[in-house]
């Protein structure tokens, strides 16, 4: 009868770790053991094979050439190992999501797509926090960021979730104060809402005679969201430049004007879904953004 060995894979795991890690007590800190369990359990690992594995000395640990051919050939079969559990837990998501998204993307499309994906996935908890602050997702130990604009962190996947061109906006109550600007130089005259995280003394690109340049502006206030800029240009503080998904409803409803599309540079703000990069996207993760995508997409079509 065969006997199974049922610790294979814990002690395995835990020599693989004090090969990484350097020794006994850098691996016992990485698996919540105590020093001396981590090396009873590789010397019980030694004992069943009858080989010794690891050459001990007081300061570090060094593999045996026997330890270096079973290293290798663990890393082999807990890599499978993994797969194994991976494939067979890929029909269900479960566990903890955690989420982050900038205001307008969150408030406008991520919390409204949510009860949809939690009556699919009832197994699954959301952890979802909306700020416009850019989330170090490795530091804060999130899983997915939906950000908006451009992408510089090369260490992370990336999906694109949607495009929205960007449009010039005010109030019909500033426009009706302060007159309405009729090319891109005429905004000298007027008070232009600006973000605080764009280079200092940036403009705005406009198209004129085939070429895209900037426009140089002045104004009265610096925000960090979208969301305030909205507000800031309904209560007809200025003008604005904002995605025009962010503002489409107030422009449906009359509430914002578009101006200068005459020479609006046709680029695009994008919002995408991003997360660290890895061997196998968790099931958890590849739901959430499959998602967003197939919600965004039936979205976006409406509005631009």
């Amino acid at each position: 009868m065969i006997q199974v060995q049922m610790e294979r894979s814990g002690e395995m795991e835990v020599f693989v770790k004090v090969v990484q890690d350097g020794g006994f007590t850098a691996a016992a800190r990485g698996l919540g053991l105590t020093p001396s369990s981590v090396s009873k359990l590789v010397a019980r690992l030694e004992m069943r094979l009858g080989t010794r594995l690891l050459a001990r000395s007081t300061r570090v640990v060094s593999l045996t050439g026997e330890g270096e051919a079973y290293y290798a050939a663990a890393l082999r079969a807990l890599k499978a190992l993994n797969e194994a559990e991976h494939l067979a837990a890929a029909g269900t998501v479960r566990g903890q999501l955690s989420v982050t998204a900038s205001v307008p993307v969150g408030t406008m499309f991520v919390a409204p797509a949510l009860p949809a994906f939690l009556a699919r996935h009832p197994y699954l908890t959301v952890d979802l926090s909306i700020t416009d602050d850019v989330v170090n997702l490795l530091a804060q130990k999130a899983d997915v960021a939906i950000r908006v604009g451009d992408l510089t962190d090369s260490s992370l996947m990336a999906k694109k979730l949607a495009e929205s061109p960007r449009v010039v906006v005010a109030s019909p109550a500033y426009l009706a104060a302060h007159g309405v600007p009729q090319t891109p130089e005429a905004l000298e005259r007027h008070n232009c809402l600006r973000f605080n995280f764009r280079r200092p003394g940036r403009g705005w690109p406009f198209l004129r005679e085939g070429e895209v340049s900037e426009q140089a502006l002045s104004g009265s206030l610096l925000v960090n969201n979208g969301e305030t800029m909205k507000q800031m240009v309904l209560a007809g503080v200025g003008i604005a430049r904002l995605g025009r998904f962010h503002v489409a409803a107030e422009i449906a409803r009359g509430e914002l004007v578009v101006l200068l599309e005459g020479f609006n540079p046709g680029d695009l703000e994008t919002i995408s879904a991003v997360y660290l990069a890895g061997d196998h996207m968790p099931g958890r993760i590849r739901a959430f953004v499959d998602h967003m995508a197939a919600s965004m997409a039936a979205a976006f079509p409406v509005m631009d």
